[in-house]
């Protein structure tokens, strides 16, 4: 029911950006940048569900979240290995992050083997995305979307590697603070580098066309059966 009724605030909160577009000429250019974001992430959640739910209903089997509120996320750690795009995580943890990790034990002290690891995840996950950007635009990169990964790479390296260092302290910082700073740096760097190569072919109006004509398509499904209650 919980799940439910987030879905349904989620939708609601979907269809209030699709109305603000209306509105694109007037608002700022860094305020649309977040709009197209928060718009992006709805759409994948409200798609997923939709498709756990016919899975529910049609196949009676229950598929696992592919998002756990990313928002909430109190470090790069926990944003990418625990609440974001949860299949993608699921698929290079065996495929890549597994088999240079056994590497990285036989050079290494185990105590340092992930982080290898965790930079060649990312380094994989990069080039994944510029070939799907590639193959979305059919543009010559500018490899903004790999920089966006190599950055998050090597910062969560690095995060990794303090944590390692200052297990012995348990010091952490507060789970406002921690949970501020990551969101921050995620929607930044996205600005910075992810989004600008996502407009850059014009996927965004092509998916308000995309819209508007599955609307249209739904109006004429329904409109016979509106017509005959009326």
């Amino acid at each position: 029911m919980e799940g439910e009724m987030s879905n349904f605030f989620k939708g609601l909160l979907f269809g209030i950006l699709l109305r603000a577009y209306d509105y694109s000429g007037q608002i700022h250019p860094k305020a649309l940048l977040l709009l197209y974001s928060l718009h992006m992430y709805l759409l994948l959640e409200l798609i997923l569900a939709f498709v756990a739910t016919l899975a529910r209903a049609l196949l009676a089997i229950e598929l696992e979240p592919q998002f756990n509120e990313p928002y909430l996320s109190t470090s790069l750690q926990d944003f990418w290995g625990r609440r974001w795009n949860l299949m993608v995580t699921s698929i290079l943890r065996p495929t890549v992050y597994e088999p240079i990790l056994d590497i990285s034990r036989r050079v290494v002290d185990r105590k340092w083997a992930p982080l290898p690891a965790v930079l060649a995840t990312f380094v994989v996950s990069a080039l994944m995305h510029e070939i799907v950007f590639y193959h979305m635009g059919r543009m010559r990169p500018t490899w903004g979307v790999t920089c966006f990964f190599l950055l998050h790479g090597i910062c969560l390296t690095v995060e990794i590697a303090l944590k390692k260092a200052w297990s012995a302290g348990r010091w952490r910082l507060p789970r406002l603070v921690s949970g501020l700073l990551t969101v921050g740096f995620v929607m930044g760097t996205c600005f910075w580098l992810f989004l600008p190569q996502f407009f850059r072919f014009g996927a965004h109006v092509k998916a308000f066309e995309e819209y508007a004509a599955l609307g249209e398509l739904f109006r004429d499904l329904i409109s016979p059966f509106v017509s005959r209650v009326g």
